[in-house]
């Protein structure tokens, strides 16, 4: 933490405590994903509380970088030929989320009051930070669209996770790492190929470098049948509660108090969306045969990591999961903005 002036570094040691005993707490209550849910939450009510809390990226990148390169362990040749298989499924997966957005977006205008530009891009299943970005450049309120992403996305977690558990979902997929031992000059190698290729894709800002890069260069080995280590499982915990209470603290006490109706609009949005991806996904896994579960995560509306490590946890086909998701946050951040403008101009037309 040598890189934070004094007066940083005691919140960020009181959030990453706060995380840590939150995900010792969920642990031994035996929540699913203790180690990023425990910190998620309980970072998020001490930050509402009015704890000062902060999270430099540095650490929700070193976070990404671990579920990135544990994510990309996964893809051995035997599952590339698999997912080959998937593929016409997965652009079906794309073109899905884009138009779950676009209906979300309309229902959230509607139930809200929001402008139109703010509530398509609040409610595209992308990334938060690649939407509120995409958002700006075309006048949407930033503020609202990141708060929408951030209760999206905690609800997700909160409510599929948990309702998989309270159901016993575990699914039996043999999919496993092609590393499955650590070996640590391996795992050094590992360290520094895998942060080369984040700092690569930073460096020509493609968006979350420290998940893309990471999970490319670890697909690229795993795949080659290059083996270096497996990573060790406090590594993962590590990552998960990095992430945890990067998403916790942007939380902070004014966000009760803004827009208590757009608020509950977005958490009813996020309901329904789930709910219709929930549809979806049991359509899908009839037709192609995966696990409805599997079906389920690879489908939702959540991000790459939090559904990619609940499929890690229930053995629900990781590398089925991963691929829809990164698939669709790529076509998602190429096209939102040609799609906004094609929505634009088709709602003026109708208009007359």
């Amino acid at each position: 933490m040598h890189f934070l002036p004094r007066a940083k570094l005691r919140p960020v040691l009181l959030s990453l405590t706060i995380g840590f005993i939150a995900a010792l707490a969920c642990e031994w209550l035996n929540t699913p994903l203790p180690w990023m849910i425990g910190p998620l939450f309980g970072t998020a009510i001490a930050r509402m509380s009015g704890a000062q809390l902060f999270i430099p990226v540095q650490v929700r990148e070193a976070g990404q970088w671990a579920i990135g390169t544990a994510l990309g362990l996964y893809f051995t040749p035997a599952v590339l030929a698999v997912l080959v298989s998937y593929l016409g499924y997965i652009v079906a997966g794309v073109v899905f989320a884009m138009l779950l957005g676009a209906f979300c977006g309309w229902l959230l205008h509607r139930l809200s009051g929001v402008e139109r530009t703010t509530a398509f891009f609040a409610m595209a299943v992308g990334g938060a930070s690649e939407m509120a970005s995409q958002g700006e450049r075309h006048g949407a309120k930033v503020d609202r669209v990141a708060a929408a992403h951030s209760l999206r996305i905690m609800m997700v977690v909160a409510i599929i996770p948990f309702l998989f558990k309270f159901a016993g979902v575990h699914g039996s997929d043999m999919y496993a790492p092609g590393a499955r031992v650590v070996d640590y000059p391996g795992l050094l190698l590992l360290i520094l190929v895998t942060s080369a290729g984040a700092l690569l894709l930073k460096r020509i800002r493609v968006p979350n470098a420290w998940v893309m890069g990471p999970l490319a260069v670890a697909i690229a080995l795993t795949s080659s049948g290059t083996n270096l280590s497996a990573l060790p499982e406090w590594m993962v915990h590590l990552g998960q509660l990095f992430i945890g209470v990067s998403l916790g603290t942007r939380f902070t006490p004014e966000f009760l108090h803004t827009a208590p109706r757009y608020l509950a609009s977005v958490a009813v949005c996020a309901l329904v969306a789930m709910a219709i991806a929930a549809c979806f996904a049991f359509a899908l896994a009839a037709v192609s045969g995966m696990h409805p579960a599997t079906a389920i995560l690879a489908t939702s509306p959540g991000g790459i990591a939090e559904m990619s490590l609940t499929a890690k946890t229930l053995q629900l086909g990781v590398p089925i999961v991963t691929a829809f998701h990164v698939t669709r946050m790529a076509a998602l951040v190429l096209t939102i903005g040609p799609l906004f403008r094609l929505a634009r101009k088709w709602e003026r037309r109708r208009r007359g």
